[in-house]
């Protein structure tokens, strides 16, 4: 099960991935999205940051009424950095966080739930915007196999990231053809109320 090492892992791997690409132009589209690889970027950080704000704040029924905005001159650098700092502030949360806690995500999930989704937007996001900068990302395949294990217990077999990638509806697996969009999660079961 994930938590905030797993997120801090997660962060450091997009970043390296991404870094050394800082000077170049982010307008092309992330992979198949319809967004530029400058806002698949921003997307995470607000991400990050929204879980971060869930796990603190415990709200039982829907997300926070807040956004982050980026600035749109932010550079790349300042983008990842964006990512870093939401990323630690999500960290953050978890490690003050009781395990027991609750707050919504779709449902409720515990804070476990919320490093998962975040390692989750990390790794997907990260292999959409290398996709756009012609750069290669595959990141540690037990990052990959802790999501599957929670959101994606019913997923076919095979490399945990390329099920992965199969499971948010980005590749075809042998056998199993390219989804349109994500495959419907199936959060592992775990009592109390938690969903995911």
């Amino acid at each position: 099960m994930s938590g905030a090492r797993d997120v801090e892992r997660a962060v450091a791997a997009m970043t390296a991935a991404l870094q050394p690409s800082a000077d170049h132009e982010w307008s092309a589209p992330a992979g198949d999205l319809d967004w530029s690889c400058w806002q698949t970027t921003a997307h995470v950080a607000h991400d990050l940051l929204a879980y971060a704000c869930q796990v603190t704040a415990r709200p039982r029924d829907a997300y926070l009424p807040l956004d982050l905005v980026v600035r749109p001159d932010a550079s790349p650098s300042q983008l990842l950095q964006a990512v870093r700092t939401s990323a630690s502030l999500l960290v953050l949360a978890l490690d003050a966080a009781d395990p027991r806690a609750r707050a919504w995500h779709f449902g409720t999930t515990d804070p476990s739930g919320f490093a998962v989704l975040g390692v989750n937007e990390l790794l997907v996001h990260a292999w959409d915007v290398c996709q756009g900068l012609g750069l290669g990302f595959e990141p540690p395949e037990d990052l990959a196999r802790g999501v599957l294990d929670r959101l994606w217990t019913r997923a076919p077999a095979g490399s945990p990231w390329q099920v992965l990638l199969w499971c948010t509806g980005r590749v075809a697996l042998p056998g199993h053809p390219r989804a349109g969009g994500w495959v419907e999660p199936s959060p592992a079961p775990c009592g109390d109320d938690r969903d995911w």
